[in-house]
C-alpha cells in the first residue's frame, strides 16, 4: 500500500476527463450519469460539471447533496490494471454567472449554444471529502 498525496494523485488522474456522477434519486436508489471535466483537469479535490437546471441530477443535488464520482484511466502499461479512483463528496448547484465564465470551455458550445447565458445554466461544483485509489497493485485513501 502506498501513500500517494493529492498532488501526487493529481499528476497521475490529469489524462481523465469522463467520470459517472453518482446521486441519490428520488426513490432512495443511486442514480449515475457520464459526465466530462471539460478539459478542467487539474484535479485539486474539487471537481466541476455544467448542465442544466431541469435535469434529475440538479434536483436529486438539491435534495440531497451526497455525491460519489468514479474515475478510471486508460490500460496501464505491460498489462497493469489502470487507475481507478472513486470520490466522496458534496455537490452543490451555482448559478452565479461570473463563476461559470472561470470554468467555461468553447467545446461546451456542443451541448450549450448560448454559452454561459444559456437559459437555465448550472455548474455543479462537487467537493471532495475523501478519494480512495487503486493504481495498479498499489492503493490508498486521501482525506481532503
Amino acid at each position: 500500500m502506498t501513500t500517494l498525496t493529492l498532488h501526487d494523485l493529481a499528476k497521475k488522474m490529469a489524462g481523465i476527463d469522463f467520470t459517472m456522477l453518482q446521486t441519490f434519486a428520488d426513490n432512495g436508489e443511486i442514480a449515475g450519469r457520464p459526465m466530462s471535466n471539460n478539459g478542467d483537469v487539474d484535479y485539486d479535490g474539487d471537481s466541476w460539471f455544467f448542465s442544466l437546471d431541469s435535469t434529475d441530477m440538479v434536483r436529486e443535488l438539491q435534495a440531497e447533496p451526497k455525491v460519489a464520482l468514479s474515475f478510471v484511466g486508460s490500460k496501464g502499461l505491460l498489462g497493469k490494471p489502470p487507475l481507478f479512483v472513486f470520490v466522496q463528496g458534496k455537490g452543490r448547484i451555482i448559478r452565479d454567472k461570473e463563476v461559470m465564465r472561470e470554468h467555461w470551455q468553447k467545446s461546451l458550445e456542443r451541448w450549450f449554444e448560448q454559452g454561459v447565458d444559456t437559459p437555465g445554466l448550472v455548474l455543479i461544483h462537487v467537493h471532495a471529502h475523501r478519494i480512495h485509489y487503486w493504481d495498479g497493485e498499489d492503493q490508498g485513501e486521501i482525506q481532503v
